[in-house]
């Protein structure tokens, strides 16, 4: 089966946990296990909050959730028109972060890896970031 949607949404942390329930539902199809749903929600909610806190630094703006299902594949993407990323491998380390008075630990990146099968990260300064994930269901 395959599936396609795309929402939209105010960059704002309360919205952080309608992308993890977004997430869930959109993959529901697939009977994901318990622990595969948790992957996919804690993924899905360090990327939008990641686009929220560090791609629009608390101005306005709006996040981009879009997925797809294939082959019992779930792909996640996840957009904003921040500032963009002016060093993805230096972000892509662990415990590396932009905002240390806020305490992030500087892990998004890396849970994100470890909770999803594929993670690739696109930005341009000025710009945004895209981070799209997959994740295979059923592999169990």
């Amino acid at each position: 089966m395959t599936n396609h949607i795309k929402v939209e949404f105010e960059a704002k942390e309360s919205n952080v946990g309608l992308a993890r329930i977004v997430a869930v539902g959109f993959m529901a199809p697939l009977d994901p296990t318990i622990d595969e749903a948790e992957d996919v929600k804690v993924a899905v909610s360090e990327a939008v909050t990641n686009a929220i806190v560090h791609g629009y630094e608390g101005r306005e703006g709006v996040v981009f959730l879009e997925a797809f299902s294939y082959d019992n594949t779930v792909m996640f993407s996840v957009r904003d028109r921040g500032c963009g990323i002016e060093d993805i491998n230096k972000a892509r380390e662990p415990l590396f972060t932009t905002k240390p008075q806020e305490e992030r630990s500087g892990l998004g990146f890396t849970v994100m890896e470890s909770f999803m099968d594929s993670l690739h990260i696109e930005s341009v300064v000025g710009d945004g970031t895209t981070v799209t994930m997959t994740k295979r269901i059923g592999s169990r």
